[in-house]
């Protein structure tokens, strides 16, 4: 982090923190949203990570969307085939010139033929499980499904179960997809329509990184299905997000989206300590501006938790108890769902 994004981050005084808490927005409890499904153990964006995280109780399950080359909406969290399936071996040829291989350059069909694992590198000729300890690679046969047929899991289980869990849908690259003339934020926010999910009091929340194809869903997309969605802007700790997370930014975010989803290290500065915590001024400035916060990605893995953690608990407790988000995108829907319950955490 450079000196000038460091600049935005201090220690904030036990006043401020108090301050928070007496917001009116604070009266539930914080959404654990299962990020790619119960994904810390089994292969992301598989339809039984998606059945798993719904049994752990999770509030809302993601979807990660890209388009296929006949038109269909899958769940999988890049528009690249190479790092979770075995796309390789099956269609060796098809790769484009960058070594990569494009969901979009596959029919469904083709694409159901492949195996999904759990997300891995290739080193030396051999795969490399990027989360060690997590679902073993190459065991068990896992596939692809599309968005429609997650949903349908989602509001079958509603119905078996009498819970209401909701849906958390993510456009992945819709620039990419316009480039290549097909608009992934309008058909998805169809199949959002089909399905029920049309306005604010629904179940349902369409996020993107994208700022200004977020604005466009906003103020053209939605008007022209007569829907009304929450929408939800993800930002990273990028330059490109440099302009919406100052104060006048997230004033004008507040016109159109209903929160922000973060990564941690844009609320906690990742040079902390355990001993020494600095927050920045982002939840601070979205709360006051009636913005959610769902900042991402809870993971209890030590190589994936900031240093200044101690443990997954420790984690979980800066963030809902000291920094007070409203939800968490989190790979372990159970431990997550466990502290919440346990600590009885309202906002």
């Amino acid at each position: 982090m450079n000196n000038k994004k460091r600049s935005r981050f201090a220690i904030i005084s036990l006043g401020i923190l108090t301050m928070l808490t007496s917001f009116s927005a604070y009266s539930e409890q914080p959404l654990v949203i299962a990020h790619r499904g119960a994904s810390g153990y089994l292969p992301e964006h598989t339809i039984a990570a998606k059945a798993m995280a719904y049994a752990m109780g999770a509030d809302y399950i993601e979807q990660d969307v890209v388009m296929t080359k006949d038109d269909h909406l899958v769940v999988l969290h890049d528009h690249y085939l190479d790092e979770v399936t075995d796309v390789q071996s099956k269609f060796a040829e098809r790769k484009r010139s960058d070594g990569r291989y494009y969901v979009i350059d596959f029919t469904l069909a083709e694409i159901r033929t492949l195996d999904v694992s759990e997300r891995y590198f290739v080193k030396a000729g051999e795969k490399k499980p990027v989360f060690p300890e997590r679902f073993p690679l190459n065991q068990a046969r896992f596939k692809v499904h599309t968005l429609a047929e997650e949903i349908e899991l989602i509001q079958g289980l509603n119905k078996s179960t009498g819970k209401d869990v909701g849906v958390y849908t993510e456009v992945k690259s819709p620039s990419f997809h316009l480039q290549q003339g097909k608009d992934l934020s309008l058909e998805v926010l169809k199949v959002l329509q089909t399905y029920g999910y049309t306005g604010k009091q629904d179940k349902a929340y369409f996020q993107s990184f994208e700022i200004e194809d977020l604005k466009r869903v906003a103020e053209k997309l939605l008007p022209s299905l007569k829907m009304d969605m929450k929408l939800i802007q993800l930002m990273g700790d990028e330059s490109y997000y440099d302009e919406i997370t100052t104060k006048s930014g997230i004033k004008n975010l507040a016109q159109y989206v209903d929160g922000i989803g973060p990564s941690i290290g844009m609320i906690v500065d990742n040079h902390s300590t355990a001993e020494q915590l600095e927050f920045s001024d982002l939840v601070q400035n979205a709360h006051e501006h009636g913005l959610l916060v769902h900042p991402y990605t809870f993971r209890k893995e030590r190589m994936a938790m900031p240093a200044y953690a101690t443990s997954y608990e420790d984690l979980l407790d800066i963030f809902i108890n000291q920094v007070k988000v409203d939800g968490v995108f989190t790979d372990f829907t159970d431990l997550t769902v466990e502290f919440i319950h346990s600590n009885n955490t309202t906002q």
